[in-house]
This record gives structure tokens, C-alpha cells and sequence, in this order.
């Protein structure tokens, strides 16, 4: 197994541009080779801390020609702080899975002007030709970018109430209507009473997926996935609000320092306004506990896991030697394998002796 090389070419002038300031978002143009083919691009640094790290992540949009493989952008992510740089590829594959909307991912090596940068975890954008690729119906995407997008009236960042109920939002694909929309479900969900809940939430909510997607935070411990590292997806077609996970990588045991974090950080129940309302309803919260059973005896498990643990890191290791950012931490590399075994392992016997909460 090996994975693609990417070219990148930058010309001086506007590599020293794009270094100048890692927090402008406007892109400097340079050119990609990929399996022999040309590309014109525009890119730009991408994420929000990790844009101080030394390896950086990159937000590419195809100029000429303005589409590469369906897609009219991705994301190139360093994945600096993960030792394994397979927990956000793990997660998401995780996620397709189980049922939920979910990005493609690959490992790519990219070469700079010449010079290796090393391993790379390309992302789908979640946009209008995520919808077109999966021949789903067409509808408003916003990006969850920080706390307020925890579903409340009440600010996750300040604590006071919320100036717009869109706060916290970045639109991706929307329109005015959709805000409006928007607006209009974060508002049902703090509004409504316990009943009108329990027969509204499933008109504007894939509650469904909604489980589904949530299961897989709690499961693969993203602390943070659940008021930001998301998107949110309203099928035209039904109406109804579906979420997407992004940015997996503080998973499986590790924080987004790359620290060790404990097995039982998390809760079962997760949190966040629109969960706590849909886990108060007895009938979706049984729901819940036998997703969360069911998955945690055939899904969840190190023996399904595992080979795809070791497909992912064999595929990298022979370009991890060559990463100038990693290579030095090979013997870290080739322990990973078991931590993730052993969070899977310490994890599933704590959500299996949680899972009485939910009767």
C-alpha cells in the first residue's frame, strides 16, 4: 500500500506572503501536481490554533481546472499534535459506519517547493458537491467554529445570551431563509415544552441520525465535538436538520495537546442544550441505549477495529520516516497502535457500566 504525493509549488514572494501573517485568511496562488496532473490553486492556512504549530494545515480551492475528483476545495491537515495521525481519519470512517454523513479522508505526503512536509490527512469540504458526490438531497450546510454552536439560547463563550441565534455559525452553503431556519430550530429547542418536544424535535431533527452522530462523540471522546466540530446539514427534502462530524483528530484517548486523557472523561450523555432535550425523552433515550449496546458488541470493539488501525498505519509508516516534523518520533508512532486499543478496551467497559442512566 502506498499513498499519493502531492506537489506543491509556491512561488518565493507569495510563500513569504502567506508566512507573513498566519492569521490572514486571504490565499496566495500556487500551483499542485497530483499524479502528473496541473492544477492552479489559491491556498491559505487553515484552523484556528494549529495555525501556530511549525506543520501547517492548508485550505486548497481548485482554480484551473475548478474541480479535482467532484470537489472544488480541501483541506490538507498536519494532524501535528496526534502521535498516530490516524485518530481524525479512524473517527470519521468510524462515523460512516455507523450511519451518520461523514467527510472522506486520505493520507497524502506533500512536498513543498521541492522539500518534504510530510505526511498529510486530506478532508472533504462539507459543502454543495458533499451533498452532489453522495447523490443526497440538496441544503444549507453551517460549520459550527466555536462555542455558541451548542444549540442554547445562552452563550457558550460569554455565558450571557446569545446576540443572534446564528452566533457560532459559519455559512457554508446557505441562504437568508436558511437563517431564518436555523434560528427558527435553535429557538423550537429551548422553547418548546417536554411534550411539544417530543412531537416537534422529530419534524425538524433527524433524531435518528442525530443519535447516531452523537454515540459516535461519546464513543471516540471528542470533548469538544459536541458545541463545535461540526456541521450542520438541513435536508431541503425533508426539512429536517442532520449533523456532520469534522475534525476528529483529539480522539481515541489523546487531547488536542496530543496528551493522554482519561477513559472516562466523557460522559454517556454527552452535553449540550439539544442533546439533554432529546436524552429527557424516554422513548429516544431507549433509543439511544440500545444503539450505544449495539454498537459497543459488534462496532466498538479492538477486534473490528484493529485492522483498520494497522491498515492505516502501515500505509503511513515508510512516509513517516520521511516526515522532517515526525520522523523523530517513530518509537511513539509504533506504540499508538496500543493506546488506542487499550482507550477502546478502558472505554467500552466504562460506557457499558453507564449505560444504566438511560432506563
Amino acid at each position: 500500500m502506498t499513498i499519493p504525493v502531492y506537489r506543491l509549488s509556491i512561488k518565493p514572494e507569495d510563500l513569504f506572503e502567506l508566512k507573513r501573517d498566519v492569521w490572514i485568511d486571504e490565499p496566495v496562488s500556487a500551483q499542485l501536481s497530483i499524479n502528473k496532473r496541473k492544477f492552479n490553486i489559491d491556498i491559505a492556512y487553515r484552523g484556528s490554533h494549529i495555525r501556530e504549530f511549525v506543520k501547517k494545515s492548508y485550505h486548497i480551492q481548485f482554480v484551473h481546472p475548478s474541480v479535482y475528483k467532484g470537489a472544488k476545495e480541501v483541506h490538507l491537515n498536519a494532524e501535528y499534535k496526534d502521535p498516530s495521525l490516524i485518530r481524525n481519519k479512524l473517527s470519521l470512517d468510524f462515523f460512516s459506519d455507523i450511519g451518520c454523513l461523514s467527510p472522506q479522508s486520505q493520507h497524502v505526503f506533500l512536498i513543498l517547493n521541492g522539500e518534504a512536509h510530510g505526511v498529510y490527512l486530506e478532508l472533504e469540504s462539507v459543502d454543495e458537491h458533499f451533498l452532489a458526490r453522495r447523490k443526497i438531497s440538496s441544503g444549507s450546510i453551517y460549520y459550527a467554529i466555536n462555542g455558541n454552536g451548542n444549540f442554547s439560547l445562552l452563550s457558550g463563550i460569554t455565558k450571557g445570551v446569545k446576540n443572534s441565534l446564528v452566533s457560532g455559525y459559519q455559512k457554508k452553503f446557505a441562504t437568508y431563509q436558511d437563517d431564518r431556519m436555523l434560528e427558527e430550530m435553535i429557538f423550537k429547542i429551548n422553547t418548546m415544552t417536554a411534550l411539544e418536544f417530543e412531537k416537534g424535535i422529530v419534524k425538524i431533527v433527524d433524531v435518528d441520525k442525530y443519535l447516531r452522530w452523537l454515540a459516535g462523540v461519546v464513543l471516540t471522546q471528542n470533548y469538544d465535538g459536541f458545541v463545535h466540530n461540526y456541521a450542520l446539514y438541513r435536508n431541503r427534502k425533508t426539512g429536517r436538520f442532520e449533523i456532520i462530524p469534522w475534525d476528529y483528530d483529539a480522539t481515541w484517548g489523546r487531547d488536542v495537546n496530543g496528551k493522554l486523557l482519561a477513559h472516562d472523561y466523557v460522559p454517556i450523555e454527552g452535553f449540550n442544550t439539544l442533546t439533554a432535550r432529546i436524552l429527557n425523552i424516554a422513548s429516544f433515550r431507549k433509543q439511544y441505549q440500545l444503539l450505544l449496546s449495539r454498537l459497543l458488541e459488534f462496532q466498538y470493539t479492538v477486534e473490528h477495529l484493529q485492522p483498520r488501525v494497522e491498515k492505516l498505519t502501515n500505509g503511513i509508516k515508510p512516509f513517516i520516516e520521511k516526515d522532517p516534523y515526525k520522523k523523530s518520533e517513530l518509537a511513539q508512532f509504533d506504540r499508538e497502535p496500543d493506546v488506542i486499543y487499550n482507550f477502546i478496551s478502558n472505554r467500552s467497559k466504562f460506557i457499558k457500566n453507564q449505560l444504566y442512566k438511560l432506563d
